[in-house]
């Protein structure tokens, strides 16, 4: 039947095969749009697959008679149509268009290896825009329709890339576009975005609860922050803890402290560790590796350069002391009051706090019976000490009391897994429950 006039006339959901009462996701279309016949006008999404709907016809868009969150099912209403030109559809035609639609369905029924809720159909690889938008690491499906993934597919965008603002977490070509344009204002530097499907901070006007001051953050803290932030996020933290009999090394720490103080220097437990960290990095020196920038290989070092976390009134900052294995407790009691000096006035190089083996962050002098301590990439782990206590210790005929030392490792299990971790911090607690080991 032919039509020589523009009409107005509904279109409706067609036979699209088993689908019943499914979820409308996204409406792709708008009032004044001018479409062509097989445009996609609505994405349905069943337990089982995603598929668009289209118009059986061109012409223009006069209203939109479903929202997203309708439950539609075959002989829905979807949308008014002015027709702009003649349409000719013969009942074969209509027919052979029923089928295309069941046989998509099944299609895409068949191809699904699992309950996924999205569906890609194949896609030839596009070639790639001038910026650099990497992967994300999960193997979580975008959600997102398939006219989206083709739109982002003919911009060289990596869909899984991109996060979605859509209902239910799901990606727009409005996010695709946004997400180039974030790519492009980089200047052509990687742009990260986020693995978790979370919800953004909600900006919130706290004067409405009372009286606040605003402070900014110190520049240590900026910067600081968002390394942090990247180490935490990138890499999967596990923490062993221990603890460490040092009521010998604190005895030997007593008779000598008046000798560092003489010298202007503090004998503190921390130098102890930090020798003993050395001959810890010596007997597993997978502790003491990093990974290369595409991680796929593991650099070990052969030296021995410890950084010690110092707490400065602008922030944190992790000085490194160098050669740490060849140098005496002394020696390294006295480098560690000259770089936090050093440290407390500002005055550290970007060199001083580069090249690290493994660092340390003590709160020893503050308190706490242990913390997780975020890893400091491109080490693979990170040694918390916390403040040591007096404990009653079974010797197999009764309980002395001994002075025990806290243990916090953090490590990258990527290259360190759980029995390497156990046998490291058990190794450096008998160093630092051993003077005799130590000295060695």
């Amino acid at each position: 039947m032919s039509q020589n006039k523009q009409t107005s006339k509904q279109i409706n959901v067609p036979d699209i095969g088993d689908f019943n009462e499914v979820e409308v996701i996204e409406v792709l279309v708008k009032v004044g749009d001018e479409i062509q016949a097989e445009d996609a006008i609505i994405s349905l999404e069943s337990e089982k697959a995603t598929i668009e709907v289209p118009s059986p016809e061109a012409g223009t868009i006069e209203a939109i008679l479903v929202k997203e969150g309708d439950v539609v099912s075959a002989g829905s209403p979807m949308i008014k149509l002015k027709a702009s030109a003649p349409a000719v559809e013969s009942s074969g035609a209509k027919q052979e268009q029923v089928k295309e639609h069941k046989d998509q369905a099944q299609q895409l029924e068949s191809q699904k290896p699992a309950p996924v809720k999205t569906v890609q159909p194949p896609a030839p690889k596009p070639s790639p825009v001038p910026v650099e938008i990497p992967k994300r690491a999960s193997g979580k499906l975008a959600h997102a329709s398939p006219s989206v993934r083709k739109f982002a597919r003919e911009l060289g965008v990596e869909i899984s890339t991109v996060t979605g603002t859509g209902r239910k977490g799901r990606i727009t070509k409005e996010d695709v576009k946004q997400h180039v344009k974030t790519a492009l204002q980089s200047g052509g530097q990687t742009v990260v975005t986020s693995t978790f499907d979370v919800p953004p901070f909600p900006a919130i006007d706290f004067t409405e609860f009372g009286e606040v001051d605003s402070q900014p953050l110190s520049r240590i803290q900026k910067i600081s922050g968002k390394y942090l932030h990247r180490n935490w996020v990138r890499i999967p933290h596990v923490t062993q803890y221990d603890e460490a009999d040092i009521t010998e090394l604190e005895a030997f720490r007593n008779e000598n402290k008046a000798d560092a103080k003489a010298q202007g220097f503090s004998l503190t437990p921390l130098a102890f560790i930090v020798k003993a960290m050395a001959k810890a990095l010596k007997k597993f020196p997978k502790f003491n590796s990093s990974l290369d920038v595409d991680g796929e290989n593991l650099i070990y070092k052969k030296y021995f350069h410890i950084g010690i976390a110092v707490d400065t009134p602008n922030g944190l900052v992790v000085p490194v002391i160098r050669e740490c294995d060849k140098k005496e407790v002394f020696e390294i009691a006295k480098e560690m009051r000259d770089i936090s000096i050093k440290a407390r006035d500002g005055k550290l190089a970007p060199s001083d706090m580069q090249g690290g083996s493994m660092s340390i962050s003590s709160l020893g002098g503050i308190g706490g019976t242990a913390f997780t301590p975020i890893i400091n990439s491109p080490e693979v782990a990170i040694l918390g000490v916390s403040r040591s206590n007096i404990k009653p210790v079974w010797n197999g005929a009764e309980f002395e009391p001994k002075l025990m030392l806290p243990l916090s490792l953090s490590y990258d299990h990527r290259v360190i897994d759980g029995a390497d971790a156990a046998r490291f911090i058990v190794y450096l607690s008998s160093i630092l429950s051993d003077m005799k080991k130590m000295l060695l």
